[in-house]
């Protein structure tokens, strides 16, 4: 553990499970903790590549398994707070820490003196007298190296790198952009507005409005209010305007809209498998999924698509003729089943 006297992510948690005491720490406490831990990470990988003993699963494998213990607890804390209520610094935070994580990894992946250890005892595995659980973790851990491009040479190799490091600060924005489109979005309703919606979303619309500093409830984009909502609502005219809103993340223009980081990650993730010596992104992916390629997964949809779609297209008959018998003209739209 990282030696530090005052900072709560970096000693030891006298917690139920071992949870993070988060009633203890504050955001000014991550930068400097993830700082530490980071650099004691790359200490322990250093010890473990340029060991003069010869490589074993203990000293190599195992040690890599726990080489980033304090970062991850860092890491894990940070997370859960950051995921489950962001705010402006937390943001910044992961920001900064997203390239410096991809490069991190990146330094382990392509540590050649690492990882020529590994390959060393991936290619003697059936002489080191291995349990059933280190062989498959000693695979596990060959492959993630190969498919993080540790064979590779060269230029590659440099452009592998760039290539994480890029798609990592893409996924942060992504991520970031939709959240900050969710608490930028809500719809002020009245009283009369609140017939028909079950106890549990009243009182959740009541707890919003609240939140937004309004004299009236309010929907927002929080997926546990509006899916409710757009389930449960009689009125058309809002859930209409509901979930074009709830669609349209990260979709509205401005700072915040995601279409050029898709399509800038569509790209990076085709170049990182062509690198990787993968005809597109989809094998690269489903490698090691149970289905493995991209027919096998195409298949078992278009089982499963053709007799679902039939029996979408029977329900939406009989919601339209509910739709008509309600008063309603038109064609039944996307609101209007959930």
């Amino acid at each position: 553990m990282t030696k530090n006297t005052s900072n709560p992510l970096l000693q030891p948690w006298d917690t139920p499970f071992g949870l993070p005491p988060f009633d203890t720490i504050s955001d000014d406490d991550f930068e400097p903790a993830f700082d530490a831990a980071l650099e004691e990470a790359k200490t322990r990988i250093a010890q473990i590549a340029s060991n003069p003993e010869p490589a074993t699963f203990e000293n190599t494998v195992d040690a890599l398994e726990l080489a980033d213990e304090p970062l991850s607890r860092v890491l894990s804390a940070f997370y859960t707070l950051a995921g489950s209520d962001t705010n402006d610094t937390r943001a910044a935070l992961q920001r900064a820490f997203s390239p410096r994580l991809a490069a991190y990894s990146s330094d382990i992946t392509m540590n050649e003196a690492l990882f020529e250890r590994i390959d060393t005892l991936w290619k003697n595995c059936e002489t080191l007298d291995l349990t059933d659980e280190q062989q498959r973790v000693l695979m596990l851990t060959h492959r993630g190296f190969v498919r993080s491009g540790a064979e590779l040479v060269g230029a590659a190799r440099d452009r592998l790198r760039d290539v994480k490091e890029q798609l990592a600060v893409l996924g942060t924005d992504f991520t970031q952009n939709l959240l900050e489109d969710e608490r930028a979005w809500f719809m002020e309703l009245n009283e009369d507005d609140l017939q028909g919606l079950p106890d549990f979303v009243v009182s959740a619309a009541r707890a919003a409005g609240e939140e937004k500093g309004l004299s009236n409830p309010a929907i927002t984009l929080s997926r546990s209010l509006i899916v409710p909502f757009l389930q449960f609502s009689p009125r058309r005219d809002l859930r209409e305007r509901a979930w074009r809103a709830w669609t349209s993340r990260g979709a509205n223009g401005g700072e915040t809209d995601n279409r050029e980081i898709a399509a800038r990650t569509l790209a990076l993730r085709a170049e990182r498998a062509e690198l990787l010596g993968y005809n597109d992104f989809a094998h690269y992916k489903l490698e090691t999924e149970m289905a493995e390629t991209p027919d096998m997964v195409e298949e078992l949809l278009m089982k499963v698509w053709t007799p679902a779609r039939a029996s979408a297209a029977a329900d939406a008959v009989r919601l339209q003729a509910m739709l008509h018998e309600d008063g309603e003209s038109g064609q039944l739209e996307p609101w209007d089943w959930r």
